[in-house]
């Protein structure tokens, strides 16, 4: 069971893969109206990377990591199955509400509107809260103490110093108009933040 959980994971990660890039190429052709892009941002918005790919790569192709295993029953794989199903829905809507307002970084485009509707009219981070998903769901399909936790600690670095920063840059963009989205949204997970 535990080798069809792992890949499991692996066509997960493809598929989280293609949607983030399907999405980034319209970007890439935009204009920016404000970039507050930091060296602390790029860094840690790197990190997930070796939490959703290096580390599950190492501990899938060699075993290294093997001294870390544990062995949980199946029906936790196929919770982790689930919970990586909806999380793949939600990134993948969560671009599609956004549809040319998505931007990788802390930047404003120049045509950039507030979107209020779809997930976004229950949460304002859709995305992170896939992210998060992503990482409560990855311990239970790679059952190992280090790749399986690794996107969960790589993450939550990254999401404590930008969303502070992101909700206030939407203010100074759109005023009132996030003010009042701010009082009628939860950040991540509704009823709980």
């Amino acid at each position: 069971m535990d080798d069809l959980f792992n890949i499991l994971y692996f066509i997960v990660l493809l598929i989280g893969s293609i949607i983030r890039v399907k999405y980034t190429r319209p970007y890439k052709r935009r204009s920016v109206n404000d970039d507050r892009k930091t060296v602390t941002d790029a860094i840690l918005i790197s990190l997930p990377g070796i939490g959703m790919f290096v580390l599950p790569f190492i501990f899938a192709l060699t075993n290294w990591l093997g001294f870390a295993n544990y062995q949980l029953p199946a029906g936790a794989g196929w919770i982790g199955v689930t919970l990586f199903v909806f999380m793949l829905w939600l990134l993948w809507q969560s671009h599609v509400d956004l549809g040319l307002n998505w931007t990788p970084t802390m930047q404003v485009m120049d045509d950039h509107t507030l979107i209020t509707s779809g997930v976004y009219h229950y949460i304002r981070h859709p995305m992170y809260a896939a992210h998060l998903v992503w990482g409560i769901a990855q311990p239970l399909l790679l059952q190992n103490w280090i790749a399986g936790f690794s996107m969960i600690i790589t993450s939550i670095p990254g999401l404590l110093y930008r969303i502070p920063r992101e909700e206030q840059m939407m203010l100074e963009h759109f005023g009132e108009k996030y003010r009042s989205y701010l009082e009628k949204t939860y950040r991540i997970f509704p009823y709980l933040w």
